[in-house]
């Protein structure tokens, strides 16, 4: 299922990331920014127990998240929005799933992989700011699935129709979060309007 996240501090943050002018710094700022209130939004749903606990004040019942969660970037771009998810989640371990896009066929090929013990039992949200083509986050998902996981969610800042269709079709049992629902992809597979090569602006390496 889709989710698409709309809420105008959002889209004021990605409209910064957006522009040409944006520097690495602010680039990496908004990102943060936007996966804390993604993750807000996500996981207001997660089941809870009951905890036994002691206040200044006596005796209580709290709640406490049900299950681990483990956050899986996909490489390199994904690394951008683990630090704000954590900020929300700081018990949250980190997986990695290392995955490069063939210029030219737009297909993923696989070089990494690396999930905590606990995985197979956590809600897992595989992570990349661009969902394109959908090959990457379809190829990590499948990774993820074979580590014996079921809860898995999918979250990114912008994709696109055929990238949604691409990890429906593959993955029907997996949800998908949306900080925007852009446009179309161009003849070399960037979003349009998109940000731009996240990694590059991420690191700052172009």
């Amino acid at each position: 299922m889709l989710h698409v996240i709309d809420h105008p501090v959002i889209k004021h943050k990605l409209t910064i990331m957006r522009k040409t002018i944006t520097g690495t710094k602010d680039f990496r700022q908004n990102l943060d920014e936007i996966g804390s209130l993604m993750t807000y939004e996500i996981t207001k749903n997660f089941p809870t127990r009951d905890v036994k606990i002691t206040t200044p004040m006596g005796e209580t019942i709290g709640k406490e998240l049900d299950k681990d969660v483990v956050l899986v970037p996909i490489l390199r771009a994904g690394l951008g929005m683990v630090s704000g998810i954590q900020q929300l989640i700081p018990t949250a371990k980190v997986g990695h799933v290392g995955l490069y896009r063939d210029e030219e066929t737009l297909e993923p090929h696989f070089y990494y992989a690396k999930f905590p013990p606990n995985i197979a039992n956590s809600t897992v949200l595989v992570v990349d700011p661009m969902l394109a083509t959908g090959g990457s986050a379809t190829a990590a998902i499948d990774y993820v699935k074979k580590t014996g996981a079921t809860d898995i969610k999918l979250v990114c800042l912008v994709g696109v129709q055929e990238g949604i269709d691409a990890v429906e079709k593959a993955h029907p049992d997996v949800d998908i979060y949306l900080a925007a629902k852009d446009e179309y992809l161009n003849e070399i597979g960037y979003i349009v309007p998109g940000l731009g090569d996240a990694g590059d602006r991420i690191f700052g390496t172009k």
